[in-house]
């Protein structure tokens, strides 16, 4: 496993804080490479849209509660 420094990780908040979530719980299934964002738990996702981009964004109601990322390594930066 890599070791993560402050710094990348300091990277993560300017993004984190565009997203306008309150929570944000993330996990990543190294196996199947999907990250998984979730905004609200427990979330009852009743709809879906799958985006070009290997995106599953995920819905309850007009709410977005999570967002799945597929290929999660491959849309690294180099």
């Amino acid at each position: 496993m890599n070791k993560i420094t402050i710094d990348n990780l300091l990277s993560f908040v300017p993004q984190a804080l565009q997203l306008h979530q309150k929570n944000i719980w993330l996990s990543y299934d190294e196996e199947a490479d999907v990250l998984y964002l979730n905004f609200k738990k427990p979330s009852h996702a009743d709809d879906s849209e799958l985006l070009e981009n290997d995106v599953l964004v995920r819905y309850e109601g007009e709410e977005v509660v999570g967002i799945t990322i597929m290929n999660a390594s491959k849309k690294t930066q180099k």
